[in-house]
């Protein structure tokens, strides 16, 4: 699996990648730009994500506005449905005002609340059918 982990928060980009490591390769951003540069390049070289775990609050691009422009730029590029990254949003923020504008607007498979937890991470990721741990 290949895996971006977008995060402004040192500590928290070293806990995803800890957790996340055993199942694939990391690559990490600590903004939106960064992230989009990332998605881009994995796209042109025909080797995306799997799988983006997404700070909504960030400088230069929040996380919301760089979930909009991944979604655009599949579209572009005419990927849809199962062929769509998997987005887990991750976030301090857990007003539902936040939650429902990345689960329906932004179109994230996830949402989890910081700190973020091993087990409930990996609960997702098996949700998602990505892991089978």
């Amino acid at each position: 699996m290949k895996i971006l982990i977008v995060e402004d928060d040192f500590i928290s980009r070293t806990v995803l990648q800890e957790i996340l490591a055993p199942f694939g390769i990391c690559h990490q951003a600590v903004d939106g730009r960064e992230a989009l540069a990332a998605h881009r390049r994995a796209l042109n070289e025909g080797t995306p994500y799997n799988l983006i775990c997404l700070d909504i609050m960030m400088p230069n691009l929040d996380g919301q506005e760089t979930l909009r422009q991944i979604r655009e730029l599949e579209k572009e590029r005419g990927i849809g449905g199962s062929d769509m990254v998997k987005v887990i949003m991750t976030t301090a923020l857990d007003d539902p005002k936040s939650i429902m504008t990345a689960l329906v607007k932004g179109s994230c498979e996830g949402y989890l609340v910081k700190p973020i937890r091993r087990d409930t991470l990996l609960a997702k990721l098996r949700e998602l059918g990505m892991i089978q741990e």
